[in-house]
């Protein structure tokens, strides 16, 4: 040890210009961890370094970053803090919280299975931190009792977030892969898949292995056990340990059901059982001292004086803890190390041709980290499958886009081509097409203000379409839109629903087209060209009662249905004057024979005579008694006009 130590070059050395490592205390297959002094805090830390021959690849570099981040991300007091993460030259390495005391690991060594107060103090504070990871939706991936540190102030906390190898070589050793395999969840082993149940199932494993004293499944090698875990039920720990409430028996269960649909969904609800039980068994989880000095005075030996306080209910079938300090622990526990070095290095010699294939794949190969695949341009499903084939979680997120079909996946968060552990959840955003914008009503308002609203609404403006109408000069008449995706284009002047990048044509009123009645051609011509108008040297001639001959009556309806704009052709009517008509040929007929073919003609008559009878009474004769001696006007007339028969008696 002292060697070691000794040998090591980064002991006394300062890192990043602040911390100045102390000595090393423990040494993993991707990084070791130091206890080094925060010179600008004056505070210990754990200062965990990845190894140098790691330092290169970006694999481990993103998982060495992925465990700060991961960390960081949770605000728990039994979740092991990460202060920081940095680069010193070759040195990629993570500040941590400094926790002097031993794992749960170590606990189980010395005191093999564990009372009920000191179980149920050690899930509940585990629970607690796993709960808030879970909340994160961050999953561990490795919950085992090394990963589970118990200070010597009384603290519980899990650690080891994202990248959770504890060994003590650069291979994992046959031990330490069994140890790992020990809390592999079914799905793990069939599927490679994990989330927060996975988490749940090796919580049920610790659990159960804190109230027995082993684990449920044992084998010489790491397949073995993992095909138990596939094919196998845990056994109640009561049939182990008679002491263990039914309570417990059932949780154990619960947490270890092969189908991760019959588990708890998370820490969250199994930490709700818990307290449950804890009720109905009377049984409080034991509160950490604030400062080490007080545990010393602690009245109960529980978790080997590093969980103090007096705790409710003792097991009274379990051994009884012992009393010495964590100091005289430790000096005894590297003395048993000592005798049984030779033993344990047989074991592990036999073990590691097999284990170390294995070990390295769900360690640090192939097994362990896995690139995002590229789904851009799928569909969800499709895009979920292929993740899910991966070992990855996906969650779906929708996102407006301009540029990338409805339904169609525009990117992964994290992004294609990282490599991440499986379980992680990816974020596969997914386009839910152009965003979309309501627009107010644009009839009657002006263009300026109308090309502010679309232009805020990201829509593509063409020029402006012109019309005469009887709004002002510059007011809109109205907006069509036509879809980006298609279909057919649609007015918005009561206002409507448009999609960015949609296109916008304003049709915008220049004001009535003029009256031009009354007026000669040449004055009509040159007010409406004025306005824009082409005029047809053509005009159209038409007779007209009102007004006078030469002169404008209007013009002619447009050639196509709708408004007239510039650059029309319009065609001016003109007055012929009133049309005139032949006087029919009347002298000599009878009186009734004449006004017949007056009326027919469209004309009015009346009579007048050289004779005694008055004029009225002409009606009163005979008609074979009368005759037409002569009529006038007899030149052509308007309609209507009144003809004067100059009667006569016939014979």
């Amino acid at each position: 040890m002292t060697t070691n130590q000794q040998a090591d070059p980064l002991i006394g050395r300062l890192v990043d210009g602040r911390y100045r490592v102390r000595a090393r205390i423990a040494r993993g297959g991707m990084a070791t961890v130091y206890v080094a002094t925060d010179l600008r805090l004056e505070r210990r830390i754990a200062l965990k370094v990845m190894h140098a021959h790691l330092s290169d690849d970006s694999a481990f570099q993103s998982r060495f970053i992925q465990e700060a981040r991961s960390a960081a991300r949770l605000a728990d007091p039994h979740v092991v803090n990460v202060f920081d993460q940095g680069q010193d030259g070759e040195l990629a390495y993570l500040v941590m919280e400094y926790l002097p005391g031993i794992t749960l690991r170590e606990l189980l060594r010395e005191q093999k299975r564990l009372t009920i107060s000191q179980t149920i103090t050690i899930m509940d504070a585990v629970l607690s931190g796993l709960s808030a990871a879970h909340r994160a939706g961050i999953v561990h991936r490795d919950v085992k009792p090394e990963n589970v540190l118990l200070a010597e102030d009384g603290r519980i906390k899990i650690g080891d977030f994202g990248l959770a190898r504890a060994t003590t070589a650069n291979t994992a050793t046959g031990q330490q892969l069994l140890g790992t395999i020990a809390y592999l969840a079914p799905e793990l082993v069939t599927r490679g898949t994990a989330d927060a149940r996975s988490d749940i199932y090796a919580l049920g494993i610790m659990l159960y292995e804190m109230l027995v004293g082993e684990q449920p499944y044992k084998g010489e090698q790491p397949m073995q056990i993992a095909f138990q875990h596939a094919t196998e039920s845990v056994p109640r720990p009561s049939a182990r340990n008679p002491g263990v409430p039914e309570q417990l028996d059932e949780l154990v269960l619960w947490a270890t059901e092969k189908s991760p649909d019959d588990r708890p969904d998370d820490a969250g609800q199994m930490l709700e059982r818990l307290r449950e039980i804890e009720r109905s068994l009377g049984i409080a989880p034991a509160v950490a001292s604030a400062t080490a000095p007080q545990r010393a005075h602690a009245d109960s030996g529980d978790l080997t004086k590093v969980m103090p306080g007096t705790l409710p209910i003792a097991d009274p079938t379990a051994p009884v803890p012992q009393t010495v300090d964590n100091a005289t622990l430790l000096r005894r526990r590297s003395s048993k190390r000592r005798a049984r070095g030779a033993f344990l290095l047989t074991l592990v010699l036999l073990l590691a041709a097999v284990a170390g294939g294995v070990g390295w794949w769900f360690g640090s190969g192939p097994g362990s980290l896995v690139a995002v695949p590229g789904v851009a341009g799928m569909s969800y499903q499709d895009a979920a499958d292929t993740l899910t084939s991966e070992g990855f979680v996906p969650v779906q997120k929708d996102e407006f886009s301009v540029d990338i079909p409805a339904g169609e996946v525009i990117k992964t968060d994290p992004g294609e081509g990282q490599r991440l552990d499986r379980g992680v959840t990816v974020t596969v955003i997914v386009s839910t097409g152009p965003a979309p914008h309501d627009l107010a009503p644009v009839a009657g308002v002006d263009v300026e203000t109308v090309r502010g609203q679309l232009d805020a609404a990201n829509l593509d403006i063409t020029d402006d379409e012109k019309y005469f109408d009887d709004l002002d000069d510059g007011m809109v008449l109205n907006v069509r839109i036509t879809p980006r995706g298609g279909g057919d284009a649609f007015g918005c002047d009561q206002g409507c629903t448009v999609h960015e990048k949609d296109t916008a044509t304003i049709q915008v009123s220049v004001g009535p087209v003029p009256d031009v009645s009354g007026m000669n051609v040449n004055q009509a011509t040159k007010t409406l060209t004025d306005k824009g108008l082409v005029v047809n040297p053509e005009s159209q001639t038409v007779f007209s009662e009102d007004v006078a001959k030469d002169k404008v009556i209007g013009y002619a309806d447009r050639a196509e249905a709708g408004s007239w704009r510039p650059g029309d052709t319009i065609q001016l009517i003109v007055s012929k004057g009133p049309e005139l008509f032949d006087v029919p040929d009347v002298k000599g007929m009878t009186r009734d024979k004449a006004k017949e073919a007056l009326t027919n003609a469209g004309f009015k008559w009346s009579y007048t005579s050289d004779t005694m009878i008055p004029d009225g009474a002409w009606d009163l004769l005979d008609n074979k008694n009368t005759k037409v001696v002569s009529y006038s006007p007899t030149e052509p007339q308007r309609k209507s006009t009144t003809i004067v028969l100059q009667m006569g008696l016939s014979g």
